[in-house]
């Protein structure tokens, strides 16, 4: 009898072991995917100065979206702390609100042909596009490594050693509600 009690408590804490592991495997991957998310902003980020020191040259009138664009790049490269749900999810709401401002500027952009017509303006567009392209991928890579780790957290004996381990579900990098649906590029151009 002693016996089979020493095998169930060696297969429990095997089993224990086991989901600890791939919770701690899970959780780096997705350390790993929001680093290659940060390293993308940090690369759009750089991108945006110029493109706005371009800009500001034709499009005096639009003062308040380039300072719009330099006030969530700031916010956008805050530093933060990348295992607090809430730090991690305030981050990606900052991307996207500089995401969708840089959109609207893209959109201005096109709207003046002394612009579009400059050669380093198209070469700093189109560099964008490059890294957004890039920023999209690690966006599913990032989803996908956050919807492992918040199932494994969230079945048992996950929710019992993400309790223990102080491991918490993270949230998913989501696009904003208007950029789920269908473009009004009149919005963008009054």
């Amino acid at each position: 009898m002693e016996f089979v009690f020493l095998v169930l408590g060696l297969l429990v804490l095997v089993v224990g072991y086991a989901w600890y592991a791939a919770i701690v495997s899970r959780r780096n991957k997705v350390a790993e995917a929001l680093g290659s998310i940060d390293a993308h902003l940090q690369q759009r980020a750089d991108l945006v100065p110029n493109l706005l020191k371009l800009a500001r040259r034709y499009m005096e009138h639009e003062r308040s979206l380039v300072e719009d664009v330099t006030r969530l790049r700031g916010e956008a490269q805050a530093p933060y702390d990348k295992t607090d749900p809430g730090a991690v999810g305030r981050h990606l709401a900052a991307a996207e609100a500089l995401d969708g401002r840089l959109g609207q500027l893209r959109v201005q952009v096109e709207a003046y042909p002394e612009l579009r017509s400059e050669g380093t303006v198209t070469a700093a567009l189109e560099r964008m596009a490059e890294v957004e392209a890039q920023l999209t991928a690690a966006r599913r890579y990032y989803n996908a490594a956050v919807a492992e780790l918040n199932t494994a957290i969230q079945i048992f004996p996950g929710t019992l050693i993400a309790e223990r381990t102080g491991t918490k579900a993270l949230p998913s990098y989501a696009a904003q509600t208007e950029a789920r649906g269908p473009i009004d590029a009149d919005a963008y151009l009054t």
